[in-house]
């Protein structure tokens, strides 16, 4: 396997960041300790990175500048972008998150490498919804709504009936404002969140 046959067809198919089983769909008649050991090979040569173990990233020979966001998608999933890194990208809080933060079915992770820290926050299979495909250039991004992220992160603010003051969030009423009401209160009783105390910000 020749690597650069092995990039033609990783970026034909745009599967910049892929995994010992991807590669293996496209070389089906190569053993996969094959596949391991030139992988390792480029890898030590700086031509792909590993973002975890079993998965990388293609960094030769361009740097594809892939999103965080979508990075976070590919390291642990199912998952979806939401909590405070969804609230940036919509403004809903001014500054931008330390880390990328996820909602996942799987237990609780963190991950860190090259791009940074992130974080996987687990809920119940019934709750993972409110999500969609956000396009980023050439990347698919799956990322809550805005009111399904707002929700998201009263609910981890409160749980275990912790209290939360909203005075200290640093919440844009603005922004909160022109959300969809109707979503907003979907959600929240979805997660059984009792929003009286909320009214203030909604």
């Amino acid at each position: 396997m020749k690597f650069k046959d092995f990039y033609k067809i990783l970026e034909k198919n745009k599967y910049y960041i892929f995994s010992h089983e991807d590669i293996m769909s496209f070389y089906p008649n190569e053993k996969k300790h094959i596949i391991k050991t030139m992988i390792y090979r480029w890898k030590e040569k700086g031509w792909v990175y590993s973002l975890k173990r079993g998965l990388y990233e293609l960094t030769y020979p361009k740097d594809f500048t892939v999103p965080d966001m979508h990075i976070a998608n590919k390291l642990y999933n199912p998952s979806y972008v939401s909590l405070e890194t969804a609230l940036s990208n919509y403004s809903i809080i001014p500054e931008v998150s330390m880390a990328v933060t996820s909602i996942t079915t799987k237990p609780t992770r963190r991950f860190k490498n090259k791009h940074g820290l992130f974080i996987y926050r687990t809920v119940n299979p019934d709750f993972f919804k409110g999500y969609y495909v956000q396009k980023h250039g050439a990347f698919d991004i799956f990322i809550a709504e805005p009111e399904k992220a707002l929700i998201d992160y009263f609910y981890f603010k409160t749980y275990r009936n912790k209290k939360i003051n909203l005075e200290n969030e640093r919440l844009d009423k603005d922004a909160i404002a022109r959300l969809n009401r109707k979503k907003i209160n979907k959600y929240a009783k979805l997660y059984g969140i009792n929003l009286k105390e909320y009214y203030a910000y909604l």
